[in-house]
This record gives structure tokens, sequence and C-alpha cells, in this order.
């Protein structure tokens, strides 16, 4: 496949669960630099969309393909490794260690690398972790602090300065601000402003609309497992992609790409 400046492509993407059929036929593009949201009830397919893109799970049918070339994630780890970070909802940081610690968490920089006998290299971690912080404009008081002590918001801004550290094609956010208050909120999104800044390519899972209209190019609806459609932020409002949400197309923008 072309690569055409897309970034992330699915065709007939497709998960059972048993009987359960969480997502079927899911076709998405994502384009080079562009920033889009997943929306859809509880239930739509969201959540089952990310784990198949990112390695979580595999697909019961259907293609990814990414940056060009067909792809088969066995893990996170695979995605990883070719430039994909997802920020998922329980956020995986450990919290008896530091925001070090944490931004390298697995991926740990070493004076020596000889495996259970390696010498972490703790200052290099600490500057390249203050870069990261710096980058994505978050302010930790002490780095040394462990995640256990931090606030949501600051836990939050850590999975998220440790995504954007190492994630060079995509950024994928699941409901990155739904535990968080106004002004964590505020924080998390002006973070993402800046990766947009960046021309980094992200997706953004949420329930929060407005979030949505303010920080997204494209809007993809999920519904009952399927894609109900595909709508351009900037051309279309809220009660357009309900609508599409809930199942009701009466008096839907014309320009609405439904699948």
């Amino acid at each position: 496949m072309a690569n055409d400046g897309i970034v992330l492509k699915t065709e007939g993407l497709t998960k059972y669960y048993g009987g359960v059929h969480a997502l079927e036929d899911a076709d998405f593009t994502l384009h080079e630099g562009e920033h889009v949201a997943i929306v859809g009830d509880n239930g739509a397919g969201k959540s089952t969309f990310v784990r198949q893109i990112t390695g979580v799970e595999q697909p019961t049918a259907g293609k990814v393909f990414f940056d060009g070339k067909e792809v088969h994630f066995t893990s996170p780890i695979d995605a990883r490794d070719v430039g994909i970070e997802a920020v998922f909802q329980n956020l995986a940081l450990a919290d008896d260690l530091d925001v070090p610690s944490n931004i390298f968490l697995g991926r740990e920089e070493t004076y020596f690398n000889l495996g259970p006998f390696s010498f972490l290299n703790e200052k290099k971690m600490y500057k390249r972790s203050m870069e990261a912080l710096e980058r994505t404009g978050v302010k930790i008081p002490n780095l040394r602090n462990n995640i256990a002590n931090m606030s949501g918001g600051q836990r939050q801004c850590v999975a998220i300065s440790r995504a954007a550290s190492f994630a060079s094609k995509l950024i994928i956010m699941d409901e990155p601000t739904a535990a968080l208050g106004v002004q964590e909120t505020t924080q998390v999104e002006n973070i993402i402003r800046g990766l947009k800044k960046q021309g980094i390519p992200l997706i953004l899972v949420s329930h929060n609309l407005r979030q949505v209209f303010n920080l997204v190019d494209k809007i993809w609806v999920f519904r009952r497992g399927k894609i109900a459609g595909m709508l351009e932020a900037d051309k279309t409002d809220g009660n357009e992609v309900v609508s599409l949400i809930t199942g009701v197309k009466t008096g839907v923008h014309e320009n609405a790409s439904y699948i």
C-alpha cells in the first residue's frame, strides 16, 4: 500500500469475544500531522479499536497498515518499536518509582548493558526527563517524588510526557482527562495542542464533545461496534455528532461521511 501521507489505516478491522461482536468492519484512516477524535457511547467499540491497533489484543479479522506497510502487532512493545505510544486510562505508572524511572520504565538508560547486572545511568534519565517535561509544558516541582505522592493531573501529565518523548509517529490517548479537574484538564489539553504544533499525529478517545471540538480535525463516530461516520470538526456541530452516536440521522449535515 502506498503511503500517500497516511500514517494509519485499517480495513475491515473486526474483533469478536465469543458471540459478542465488539468491533465490525472498521475502516479508518489517519493522515500525517492530523489530530482526530473517536467518540461514541460506552460499549460502542472505541477502546476495542484502540486495543487492536496498539497490539494489546489481536483482531479477529481485518488489516492494519502503519506507515504504508501492513503490520501485525503481537504486543504493545511491537507497536512501540515502530513509533506508536499510547496513554490508557490506567496510565501504567509505577507508584513506588519517581518521575524519571516512570518515563524510562522498560527503556532504562544504562552505563553498561549487562542484563540484571546493568548500572542505571540515573543522571542521563533525569536530564532527559526534564527535557521531556519542558517540551510538553509540564511542571513537576520535584522529579524525585514517587508517583504515588502526586495528583491525578500530575500523574496524567507524566504519562503523556512519556508518550511524547518516545512517540516518533503516533500518539493515542484514551480518555486522558476523564478523572481530572478543570485546571488539570486545561493543562492536558495544552499539551495536546503542543503536540499538534510539533506535527505529531494523535488519536483522542473522549466523551467530552467540547474538548473534541477544541482539539481535533476530524471526528470518527462509533456506534454498536461499527464506525457510524466521520465528520470534519469545523464543518459540523454537537447535535450532528450526537445524532450519529444515537443513530438518529434526521437533519444530519449533508457533507457528513457515513459508513
